[in-house]
């Protein structure tokens, strides 16, 4: 359990701090985060994290695949989570 809660953390902690690097190298026209790399880490437990930097950092706010995506991951991280927990 401990574990778990640890992991979801971190994984929503590194997924708020990719948004808002991508969009420092955004801003500076510099080399990029791949929209690949933040999907993995969404899809991996971060996306409430993703989410939550999408709207602070106002980053991929006009991209539908985050808009309406990270909604629909964040259900996934969730659905996942109550599993492992129960289930584990």
């Amino acid at each position: 359990m401990n574990l778990l809660i640890l992991y979801i953390l971190l994984m929503n902690v590194c997924s708020y701090i990719m948004m808002g690097v991508d969009k420092r190298k955004a801003k500076k026209r510099k080399s990029r985060i791949s929209e690949r790399t933040l999907w993995t880490s969404f899809l991996v437990g971060g996306a409430i994290g993703g989410y939550v930097g999408m709207k602070r950092f106002k980053h991929k706010t006009k991209h539908a695949t985050f808009v309406y995506g990270l909604p629909f991951a964040i259900l996934l991280n969730i659905a996942s989570f109550v599993g492992f927990y129960y289930l584990g």
